[in-house]
């Protein structure tokens, strides 16, 4: 299984911010320590170019964030503050979702270790999502003609607004995103299919949910491709979460989505979404674990 990271993935962001940046090289180097990945099977991925950035957002909006010209006000909506650094990982962690669909292609299932930035929308950035990496990855490989119709499976705990918004009128993506009602962001786009999970719903009834779901996404749609936002925020002890999902939980669901993927020769392209738990190990944990189930479940 091929899968794609870069150190650069990691910043420097002020003391005591609720972003858990630290996370993904945390991810990258557990997963290699325990064998899950060999190191020569992840690869540095190279920043996305301005035109295909384009293919998602508007390039007034990109131009000022590579410009460092974006306002305070839309600063204060992205909750990260303005860098080099910052845009040097967008572009990358873009690039990495990218290759990541490429391979994905090829070999049936890739992972970026990073990416699922799904609140970023055509022109502002939102929720710690600067450019949306799984709007730009469908849309070039549309246009290298790899596939037409994508399914998006949004599992992270907070409405992909960003990707919905994106994808709007076109009939050719479908997006399914599972989230909590009361959570972040309080206004939400319409997805093709939204489920709405109350405070509190745990294992079973998310499970049940997605269940009932997901089919129409695969069986109904009839997608070329799927990209599985697989955020681990909905686990019972992250600080943004809302939802009470146990890592075992958690694993089920990464299960659930390989398998049908697998059993329908879809190929699944993962991002790893957001995850705050109080403890960093616990995000870490369950990020692994998304890993390691598509390992078992592709026999890659």
């Amino acid at each position: 299984m091929r899968a794609f990271y870069s150190d650069r993935y990691v910043i420097e962001l002020p003391p005591g911010h609720t972003f858990p940046i630290i996370k993904y090289s945390m991810v990258r180097n557990r997963l290699v320590s325990e064998g899950t990945l060999a190191s020569e099977q992840i690869a540095e991925p190279q920043p996305a170019a301005r035109d295909e950035i384009l293919l998602a957002h508007t390039a007034d909006y990109y131009d000022r964030v590579v410009d460092g010209q974006l306002s305070a006000r839309e600063i204060r909506r992205l909750g990260l503050p303005w860098s080099e650094a910052l845009v040097g990982r967008s572009r990358l962690s873009v690039a990495g979702t990218m290759v990541a669909a490429q391979a994905a292609i090829t070999d049936g299932v890739s992972a970026n270790l990073g990416g699922g930035t799904h609140h970023a929308f055509p022109d502002h950035g939102e929720g710690f999502c600067v450019l949306n990496d799984i709007a730009i990855a469908i849309r070039t490989l549309r246009e290298s003609g790899a596939i037409r119709r994508a399914a998006v499976i949004d599992c992270d705990v907070h409405q992909g607004n960003g990707t919905a918004a994106i994808f709007s009128d076109d009939p050719d993506t479908f997006t399914l995103s599972l989230h909590g009602a009361k959570n972040y962001p309080l206004v939400k786009q319409p997805s093709t299919i939204d489920v709405a999970l109350a405070d509190g719903a745990g294992d079973e009834e998310y499970l049940a949910a997605l269940a009932a779901n997901l089919f129409a996404a695969l069986d109904v749609f009839r997608p070329d491709a799927v990209f599985y936002q697989a955020g681990v925020d909905p686990y019972r002890d992250d600080r943004l979460g809302r939802l009470a999902l146990t890592l075992e939980g958690l694993s089920e669901r990464d299960h659930f989505v390989f398998e049908a993927c697998r059993e329908r020769s879809l190929p699944c392209v993962i991002t790893l979404g957001g995850g705050y738990a109080r403890d960093v190990s616990d995000t870490v944990e369950a990020h692994c674990n998304t890993v390691r189930e598509a390992r078992a479940v592709f026999n890659v």
